[in-house]
Formats: C-alpha cells, sequence, structure tokens
C-alpha cells in the first residue's frame, strides 16, 4: 500500500501536470491579452483616470492649471483664509500672490538666488525664506484683507510670461500694497523649512549646521535645536506642540519638545527625510529619499538657475558673451533613485507604507477626505496612500516635479510644481468624464480579434482599434465601440497591433473597470531552422533542465524550455548533432531528425520527438562513410494537426569512419645487426594518415611510407632499424639499483649501444609491432616475432 505522502505528492505532480497542459492547449488556438495589474496599466495613457495599485481604474478627482509662474521652480506654497495661494520661486526668486481666480502679483522679488520656504500667520503676515546664504523676510500687507471668501478680488496687473531676457535682467512690479523687511539672518548656507507655532512664533530648520532656530514675533531669536546631522530639511507641528523634524544624514525623525528637548522617534533606511505631515489621528508621515553610506552628510546632487545680481567685477569676462553666471543650488533629494513613505503611529511604532523605484515623493499632504496625499517627481505624479499597501496613481500633472500642497477653498487643494513652475487646483469632486487608453499590444503575427471582455461597474464605454504599425498615427483603424453587452467580437480588421480605450462616466454606482481581456488568434507561421551541426568524435554533456513557469500573463504564452547550450565533449564513439529554431507564434516545438547516405535517394529516420535542440548518438549505428543529417521541426504540439507547419534545415556532409585500418603483409628479418621490416596499412574508407613501429617495447617510432606521402587507402612501408643490445656495463648498474623503474633500465640501456659490446648477431629474439592511423584517427596494430638465425647460439 502506498504511504499517503506519496499518493499526496503523486496527485500534486498530476495537478502540475494538468495546469501544464492547459497551458499549452492556451497555446493551440485562441489567446488572450489581460490588462488587470497596476505595473501593466501605469504604461498607458490616463486622461482624468486614476489607476490604484489593485489593477483598477476609477475617476481621478478634477484637476485645472490654475497659474503659470514666469519661474522655473516653486519650492512652497501656502494658503491663507481667503483662498489665496502663496508661493515661493526661484529662477527668477520671487513670491507670488495667486488669487483663486488665477490672479497673479509679485509680491517680493529679494537679491538671493531663490525663495525657499514660506509660512503665513493668522494676521496675513508672510515669512519667506531665501536661499543660499540667505535670510528670512516679513512680508506684511499694508492693509489687513477683509474680503470674504468667494468674494470677487480687485484687478490685478498681468504677470508676462517669462522669457530668456526675463532670466538674465528680470524687470519686476512690485504689488504696492505688501512691505517687506528683513526678519531674521541665520548666518548658515541654507534656510530648508519654515513653521508657526500656536503662539505665533516662528521656527527655522538651516543646513550645514543643522540647526532649528525660533524667533518671537517681536523678532528675539534663539537656537532652539541642535541636531548632530548635517541638514534639517523639513519641520511641523502634532497637536501636542512638539516640532516634528526631519534630518539628511542618517534620515532621522525628531520629537523636539517646546522646551528644545529633542528624542529620535525613528532612524529611517533612507538618508534623507524630504517631506512630513501629521494627520488628525497623531500619526506622522515621512519621506525617506537617498541611500545611506558611510560618508560625511551632505545635500544631494544640484541644478544650475541663473545668478539675478550683479557678478563681482571682472567675473564676467570669464564667461561666454552674452551667456548668465550659474550657480549650483542642492534640490532635496536629487541624486536618488526612488522614496518611500513611513507612518510612525502615536505609540511610536513605525511602518512602511509605501515605496517607489522610480518616483521621488517631494511633498506630503491630506485632501478633503483626509487621504495621505504624496506629490512626487521626476514624472509630475500625484499619489493617493491608504496606508495598507495600497494606493492610487491619481493624476499626472504637467510638470517634472510636484514639490508641495496647500488647502484651498471649498475642500480643493492647491499643488505646487517645477519644472515648470505652475499653480494647480486639485479639486474635492471627481471628474464627470475621463479616458484611459491601453498600451499599444503586439501580437507579434497578424491575427484576428475576437470578443473583449469587460469586468466593470457603473457607465462604462469601450473602444478599440487596429493596425500593422507600431504608432497608431500611421493609418490605424478608427476607434470602434465594443457592444460589451451582446458579447460581440472587436469591430477591427485583422492586424498584428491593437488598443483598446475606456471611458468612464460619473454616476451611481461610480463607474470602475477591474480588468479587460481581449480574446485573439494569431495566424500559424512556419517556424525556423537554421545552423545544423555535427560534430565527429564528440558527445553532449547532459543539463539538468529548467523547470517550465507557468505565466499569468496571457500574451506571451511560454514555451516549453528548450535546451541549445550543452558543451559538448570529445568522444571518439559518438556523434553530436546541434541546431537552431524559433518560432514566431511562440509555439512549442519538436524535432525530428533523418540521416541519408552519399548516393542514397531516401531520408531514414535517426530519432524523432526531442525537444531540446541537441542530440548525441553512436557512431558505431552509421557504416562507414559519407553522411548528410536533416532537422525537421513541428509546430505540432500547439495546434490540430490540420494547421501543423514545420520547417527542415540539412547539415553539411559529414564522413564516419569508425573501422580501423588493417595491418598487412607484415614481415620482419634480421639482417647483421639490423632488424628490416615489412608492411602495408590499408583501409576501406579513409586515408592512412601515419604509421608507427616499436622493437622489444621500444619507444614508438614514427615511419614514413614509401613515396613519403601518406594519401591512400593503401599504404606500403620498408625500413631498416638497428637491433637494440644490452652492454655488460648496464647490466652491472641495473643490478646495483634493483628497484630503479623498469621504464628508465631500459632507457638506459638504449641510448648506450658501444658496437664493440654488441652480442653476435643473430643470437637474440626480437618482437616488432607496427600500428598504422587512419583519417579518423582509428587505429590498427600487428606483430611479428623474429626469431634467433638457425645454429646461432645465444651469448
Amino acid at each position: 500500500m502506498s504511504h499517503p505522502r506519496n499518493i499526496i505528492g503523486q496527485l500534486t505532480a498530476t495537478l502540475a501536470t494538468v495546469l501544464l497542459l492547459a497551458s499549452v492547449a492556451l497555446a493551440q488556438g485562441t489567446r488572450t491579452w489581460e490588462q488587470s495589474r497596476y505595473d501593466e496599466l501605469v504604461k498607458g495613457t490616463a486622461r482624468g483616470v486614476a489607476i490604484r495599485s489593485d489593477g483598477s481604474l476609477e475617476l481621478a478627482p478634477a484637476s485645472r492649471a490654475l497659474y503659470t509662474t514666469p519661474s522655473t521652480y516653486v519650492w512652497s506654497i501656502a494658503g491663507d483664509d481667503l483662498g489665496n495661494v502663496y508661493a515661493a520661486a526661484g529662477a527668477p526668486s520671487r513670491v507670488y500672490r495667486i488669487t483663486p481666480q488665477g490672479q497673479a502679483t509679485v509680491i517680493f522679488a529679494p537679491q538671493e538666488l531663490q525663495v525657499q520656504a514660506l509660512a503665513i500667520d493668522r494676521s496675513g503676515v508672510i515669512y519667506a525664506a531665501t536661499s543660499p546664504d540667505g535670510k528670512v523676510y516679513r512680508i506684511a500687507p499694508v492693509v489687513p484683507p477683509t474680503a470674504k471668501p468667494g468674494a470677487k478680488a480687485a484687478p490685478a496687473p498681468p504677470m508676462p510670461q517669462a522669457t530668456v531676457a526675463d532670466a538674465l535682467q528680470p524687470k519686476v512690479t512690485i504689488d504696492p500694497t505688501y512691505t517687506s523687511s528683513v526678519f531674521f539672518e541665520p548666518k548658515t548656507k541654507y534656510i530648508w523649512a519654515l513653521a508657526l507655532d500656536a503662539e505665533g512664533r516662528l521656527y527655522v530648520a538651516t543646513g550645514d549646521r543643522g540647526e532649528i532656530f525660533r524667533i518671537d514675533r517681536n523678532g528675539t531669536s534663539s537656537v532652539f535645536f541642535k541636531s548632530d546631522e548635517a541638514h534639517i530639511r523639513a519641520i511641523t507641528f502634532d497637536q501636542k506642540g512638539n516640532l516634528i523634524a526631519g534630518s539628511d544624514g542618517s534620515g532621522l525623525v525628531y520629537r523636539i519638545s517646546p522646551a528644545g528637548e529633542g528624542f529620535v522617534l525613528y532612524s529611517a533606511p533612507k538618508k534623507e527625510i524630504t517631506a512630513l505631515a501629521i494627520d488628525t489621528e497623531g500619526n506622522i508621515y515621512a519621506v525617506g529619499a537617498g541611500e545611506k553610506r558611510p560618508v560625511t552628510p551632505t545635500v544631494g546632487a544640484g541644478f544650475n538657475v541663473p545668478v539675478m545680481t550683479p557678478p563681482p567685477q571682472g567675473a564676467q569676462s570669464a564667461l561666454q558673451p552674452g551667456a548668465a553666471p550659474f550657480l549650483s543650488i542642492p534640490l532635496p533629494g536629487m541624486g536618488a533613485t526612488g522614496s518611500e513613505v513611513y507612518r510612525i503611529a502615536p505609540d511610536g511604532s513605525p511602518k512602511r507604507i509605501w515605496s517607489s523605484r522610480d518616483n521621488l515623493a517631494y511633498a506630503l499632504g491630506f485632501d478633503h477626505s483626509g487621504r495621505l496625499i504624496a506629490g512626487t517627481g521626476n514624472k509630475g505624479r500625484v499619489y493617493a496612500i491608504d496606508g495598507n499597501g495600497q494606493f492610487t496613481d491619481l493624476l499626472k500633472l504637467s510638470a517634472s516635479q510636484v514639490v508641495g500642497f496647500a488647502r484651498a477653498a471649498n475642500g480643493a487643494m492647491y499643488a505646487a510644481t517645477s519644472n515648470l513652475g505652475k499653480i494647480f487646483v486639485l479639486e474635492d469632486s471627481e471628474q464627470r468624464e475621463a479616458t484611459y487608453e491601453s498600451d499599444i499590444f503586439d501580437a507579434r503575427n497578424f491575427s484576428r480579434w475576437g470578443r473583449i471582455e469587460l469586468r466593470s461597474t457603473g457607465n462604462v464605454e469601450l473602444f478599440a482599434r487596429s493596425g500593422n504599425v507600431d504608432n497608431p498615427d500611421r493609418n490605424w483603424s478608427p476607434w470602434r465601440k465594443v457592444d460589451t453587452q451582446k458579447d460581440s467580437a472587436a469591430d477591427s480588421p485583422a492586424a498584428r497591433f491593437l488598443q483598446w480605450r475606456v471611458v468612464l462616466h460619473s454616476g451611481n454606482p461610480a463607474p470602475r473597470v477591474d480588468s479587460v481581456r481581449v480574446n485573439y488568434l494569431a495566424k500559424n507561421v512556419a517556424p525556423e531552422l537554421d545552423d545544423v551541426s555535427v560534430q565527429v568524435g564528440y558527445r553532449f554533456q547532459s543539463v539538468p533542465r529548467a523547470t517550465s513557469q507557468m505565466s499569468n500573463v496571457a500574451d506571451n504564452v511560454p514555451q516549453q524550455s528548450q535546451q541549445a547550450n550543452a558543451p559538448a565533449i570529445r568522444d571518439h564513439n559518438s556523434i553530436a548533432v546541434r541546431w537552431n529554431a524559433r518560432d514566431d507564434n511562440d509555439d512549442q516545438l519538436t524535432y525530428s531528425l533523418y540521416y541519408r547516405g552519399d548516393g542514397e535517394s531516401r531520408w531514414k529516420l535517426l530519432k524523432d520527438d526531442l525537444g531540446d535542440r541537441f542530440y548525441t548518438f553512436d557512431a558505431a549505428l552509421l557504416p562507414d562513410g559519407g553522411y548528410t543529417i536533416r532537422a525537421i521541426a513541428s509546430d505540432a504540439p500547439s495546434h490540430s494537426p490540420d494547421e501543423a507547419l514545420t520547417a527542415s534545415r540539412e547539415s553539411a556532409r559529414f564522413e564516419v569512419d569508425s573501422t580501423p585500418p588493417r595491418v598487412e603483409n607484415l614481415a620482419a628479418t634480421l639482417d647483421g645487426n639490423e632488424l628490416h621490416i615489412t608492411f602495408s596499412g590499408a583501409d576501406s574508407f579513409s586515408l592512412i594518415r601515419r604509421a608507427e613501429f616499436s622493437v622489444d617495447a621500444g619507444e614508438w617510432r614514427y615511419v614514413a611510407p614509401i613515396g613519403e606521402i601518406s594519401d591512400s587507402l593503401v599504404e606500403n612501408y620498408d625500413l631498416t632499424t638497428p637491433l637494440p643490445t644490452v652492454t655488460p656495463n648496464e647490466a652491472s648498474e641495473d643490478s646495483k639499483n634493483p628497484q630503479q623503474p623498469a621504464d628508465k633500465q631500459l632507457s638506459k640501456r638504449r641510448s648506450k649501444r658501444p658496437p664493440q659490446t654488441q652480442p653476435p648477431a643473430g643470437t637474440e629474439e626480437h618482437v616488432v609491432v607496427v600500428r598504422v592511423y587512419d583519417s579518423f584517427d582509428n587505429m590498427g596494430s600487428a606483430k611479428v616475432i623474429v626469431k634467433p638465425l638457425s645454429g646461432a647460439s645465444s651469448q
């Protein structure tokens, strides 16, 4: 009776076989292309459609561009109670005030290269920090604003579009309703962030010495906290009045009490904390970027911005005529290849809730529903992170980096971007209608398109188009609607490429697309064979076959694991055949080998049903002669018998000779102190290549044929060689050293043959052995014994 474990193992193996056959069966006819994963859907084009990490599509929040600044970079934004947004920018260095209607004015234009950070107090006073070697400015309205939210703003002078000339020689009109003055000068290289506490005191996070300053409303300043890190990059306050700070160097998140006592809440795996946010439950969210290295902490890679202040006298002469001087400014997180978002619970326990190898998060915020929002670069994407390992790719804004968020009126959000410096509005409502276009699918062969299966809810329309070039703009078929209610096939012409599109319409229930599956039938094409090579005297060393992997992506069905790289090793008795094959349908292929001898008309089967692209067989199976191998590849395992196709390829002619040559007419006679040896070497197929002889187990010595050239099936040999003898001295030396190896004794005897010590001729018996080789290194041998001359006596 079988052991239960054996039965379970057999059932498991049977199930694996059934699944593998199911995969193969899929390749025999109709194939499918399905998109239901985030990494597949993100390759498409979303216009107002959000892509969830679980692989579904839904309507994204409505968004619009509010204002494009003349500056290349926007570093920070802040909103006031009236719905206005203030933007800190660089290249050129400005602070802009933008109304909810998109009207903008410049309220501050410092001499420093950029305005890095902003903060607004309850009275509407704006604090702006500049870098590098910057200051904190106080920008106050001449008349405090009293307008109510939604009220029509007074007309503002329009901002001209930025030009190269503006960047080099900026001309700006400052809004006269604001005044500015230096509020605090920390005398540090960088000012990274600003924050206001409940009492209106300003906190300034700086770089180079890792200091946080606190400035009272009257302007009195002091060092509030000193870190051993080089830079404090982000700061914010929790509900208890503690300052939360993130560093660059070791990626530390600090909690600093109102008394200035610091405690490290978390040491992130990344080197730099680029953004912080705290929700209503007290959870702290932090963005980590950059890899930790055992070096002195430094800021990230820089970018170049034009210097706005006049250069020192003589400096311009080092530049090209008309060029502007540039200065490198560090950008938070620059040089990093990805980032992570961590959540630190109120009890202090940390957890990574989001990560990306490609996107670097610059900003965190919360939307109207309290969802965590992350702004990233360098593709301008905005993500919603739910904290349970799930996220939603909400939007792609028309800029490189999303660097800041701020509250707007009526539950909306402002988003700031760099490259280009823009302000967007993210509404608290969804799009009314949005579209998503899939990535282009390449069937790799001319194909017929069947039914497109759409799994969705709500009001969703499906369209498809096809073509024979990879660019849809080059004469593809038009978009045609697919009737999903009637399970109709796609009304798209047979072609190599296909693309689908969905249109989501708002309603109840909300529209959602979970998967799209395209059924298609590729036209079968014959496999291709080439490079059929034969190696006589070699065999292939077996290599363990790789296990076939089943894929849940049906667009490219994996064929059976097939080897073509087994190494060939020397084996005189074997013949190795190798070939290359491919199939554009990705069909499973099997191979058959046939052989045909010279002068024959019929191909004879050597081996069939091969899965690998190599084969070794015994050379003795083929009689001596010339042959050709034909390899045939068939895609029959993937098609019905009437649709299967084959391809064949023949090898170059090769020769087989496994029969050794013959030694004929061997004779040896004594002629005084010499042996006279004659013999013939003969082979029925290949040429005799060389011959050797040995006398009395002596070393092998080459002998040339009569005529000296070995180029015939039969070669004759005639030679005379001195007799080997042993001198008395040699015998005496050997007796003195009986443990000396016999081969060394024999070597000595052969090397010393003084004529005066040779025994009388004809008194010894000798053994003559000859061997001959053919072109295939087959060897034949024979021997003859030479008796002493009659009447001779031994000495």
